[in-house]
């Protein structure tokens, strides 16, 4: 196994809203700190019919323009298979990420730019997938406490020109975890760092915060207002179609 690149997440453990769900079945209860992982279209439409803001959203519904290279639906990645349970072309983020994430979109189009989305939504059993393989929370999310990924509020991503769709050049590539990655990492050419700082400005101005080891990972803060999901692409696709 190379270790250089592999994905790393920062997320709280959740305050469970969705206890009830785990004793009628529709959600699995993980661990003692009632991590609710919620399983069930069910139990999904039941949190959207409380709140609309926990539906999740097709990015290219909301944002036709944005560019997709979904890594882990290819083999192009740090475990070099396909971790999803399909090979979508879209991706999802809850509806207060993807309005923000809209925001970024149109703020970079001003400068002639746009983003691409390396991954989104991430289902939480490639979460348990990577803990098997690496298992050190150093480099990627404890099961035991969810991903941000999973929750629908976090995003990989960099940014292209509009004309060229090529990538404005960045300190490394998606999923390396080297120093060089670090948001406090300068030893760099100065058209990186300010393509690095642009990308965090930008997320920032529209509510994302940064993730201090990797300068492609943004997500909203509070994460425990929203639940750990293990729903399928096809699954949330359908619920957004409806």
């Amino acid at each position: 196994m190379n270790y250089n690149i592999v994905q790393r997440i920062n997320i709280s453990i959740i305050t469970v809203p969705f206890f009830m769900l785990a004793q009628r079945g529709l959600a699995q209860v993980v661990n003692d700190k009632q991590l609710v992982i919620v399983k069930s279209v069910e139990a999904y439409n039941g949190s959207v019919k409380g709140d609309s803001n926990q539906r999740m959203v097709n990015l290219r519904d909301l944002i036709p323009s944005i560019a997709l290279e979904l890594r882990y639906g290819t083999t192009n990645n740090f475990v070099h298979r396909i971790m999803y349970s399909e090979r979508p072309n879209y991706t999802f983020m809850r509806l207060p990420a993807a309005k923000a994430l809209a925001q970024v979109e149109n703020d970079l189009g001003k400068k002639g730019l746009a983003l691409k989305i390396f991954d989104a939504y991430r289902p939480y059993f490639v979460t348990k997938e990577f803990w098997d393989l690496v298992h050190d929370d150093r480099y990627v999310a404890d099961p035991r406490k969810g991903s941000g990924h999973n929750r629908g509020i976090a995003v990989d991503l960099t940014i292209i020109n509009l004309k060229t769709g090529m990538e404005l050049d960045m300190p490394t590539g998606f999923d390396n975890f080297t120093d060089s990655a670090h948001h406090d990492f300068n030893a760099l050419p100065d058209e990186v760092l300010a393509n690095r700082k642009l990308l965090k400005e930008t997320m920032e101005k529209f509510g994302f915060v940064e993730f201090p080891t990797e300068w492609w990972h943004y997500s909203l803060p509070d994460p425990e207002r929203f639940a750990v999901l293990d729903l399928s692409f096809g699954d949330l696709e359908k619920q957004a179609n409806r």
